[in-house]
């Protein structure tokens, strides 16, 4: 879906169309970005990004408080259209999914069409847009249906896979994150044409098991399959630091960034989970976790990032430096319910 959450508070109160909306945040500064409008985005406004930047970049922006109820609706309906055409559906989130239309319900033969008549009936039934990508596997799908939003459609057939995956950037791999880019451009290699000049044990040597993966996919190679039925087993976020941290007050702050988008994920996929787990990684490389779990779930920001800083106080850090912290929350079970009152721009939605 384009800007799913800002979309749909567009469609449902007219005041908001043509204008910057940010869901999510608040304009005191406080919060992260759930989503925002291309009119927000044209400023640069993206999601994650701290509602404190988001003013800095668009003083203009109109703050506006996530109705997970409203997009929970939404995102049934369009499951439901979804369904007419395929029962292989593999939910990502509630705006996004693969669909696997090898063989389809209504024998319609082509996947250009299916696309077509579902971007139709979304836009028809649901005044919304949405943007699909069609291939041959998973991992060009899900780049093509990014490649021309909004309202875009995108097909890459297999004959030409091989070619595009050349072209494509590194920082536009699946699992590259800017570290990773960082050091691949350091080592000269740009696009996947130049990953492709590594063997596997050269790439396996410079990027551990991923290595595999590039190798396989910049030859577009991709066979996973669509799960119809994908359970999420956990949400994390992670960062490596350009420099080590030394100090825990250095390192609370980055717990609290962490903890942010932890936080805003839990919130886009409505889940709460009974187990936070830190993760430290040292400049020597050592890695260690620590975790705790509570009776009854949680999503809060003030719970999570509670718990990590007093994961982290019980770590005897013996004075080496951190190259990485990570958040995880894991165990779930039970949706989010309705929002608690209060501020209305602030994105404690959860229990």
């Amino acid at each position: 879906m384009d800007a799913f959450y800002a979309s749909v508070e567009q469609r449902d109160f007219p005041e908001y169309r043509g204008k910057p909306i940010v869901v999510g945040g608040s304009p005191d500064g406080r919060g992260v970005v759930a989503t925002a409008s291309y009119e927000a985005r044209k400023f640069g406004v993206k999601s994650a990004m701290s509602s404190r930047q988001a003013i800095q970049l668009c003083p203009e922006a109109i703050f506006v408080r996530p109705r997970f109820d409203a997009y929970k609706a939404v995102s049934a309906g369009i499951r439901e259209i979804f369904g007419r055409y395929t029962d292989l559906i593999e939910p990502l989130s509630l705006d996004e999914a693969y669909l696997d239309v090898t063989v389809d319900k209504l024998n319609i033969g082509s996947a250009m069409e299916i696309a077509k008549q579902i971007k139709q009936a979304i836009k028809d039934e649901l005044n919304l847009t949405a943007s699909a990508g069609v291939s041959s596997n998973k991992f060009v799908a899900k780049i093509a249906s990014d490649m021309n939003k909004p309202d875009g459609l995108t097909f890459i057939g297999p004959s030409k896979i091989e070619a595009f995956m050349e072209k494509l950037p590194v920082e536009r791999f699946f699992g590259v994150g800017k570290v990773t880019a960082k050091k691949m451009k350091s080592m000269h290699l740009h696009t996947g044409e130049d990953l492709k000049k590594l063997s596997e044990q050269q790439l396996v040597r410079y990027f551990g098991k991923a290595g595999k993966f590039y190798y396989s996919i910049v030859r577009g190679i991709d066979e996973r399959p669509v799960h119809a039925e994908r359970e999420t087993k956990s949400l994390a976020a992670e960062d490596t630091f350009q420099h080590d941290l030394i100090t825990l007050e250095e390192m609370y702050t980055e717990l609290s960034k962490l903890t942010e988008k932890v936080v805003l994920r839990l919130s886009r996929n409505q889940l709460k989970g009974r187990t936070i787990t830190l993760k430290i990684k040292f400049s020597d490389f050592k890695q260690i976790t620590r975790n705790h779990s509570f009776t009854q779930p949680i999503s809060d920001y003030q719970t999570i990032i509670d718990t990590a800083k007093e994961l982290l106080d019980n770590v005897d850090l013996e004075d080496k430096p951190v190259r990485l912290l990570g958040i995880s929350l894991s165990n779930f079970g039970v949706l989010l319910s309705q929002p608690k009152p209060g501020n209305p721009y602030q994105l404690e939605l959860f229990d």
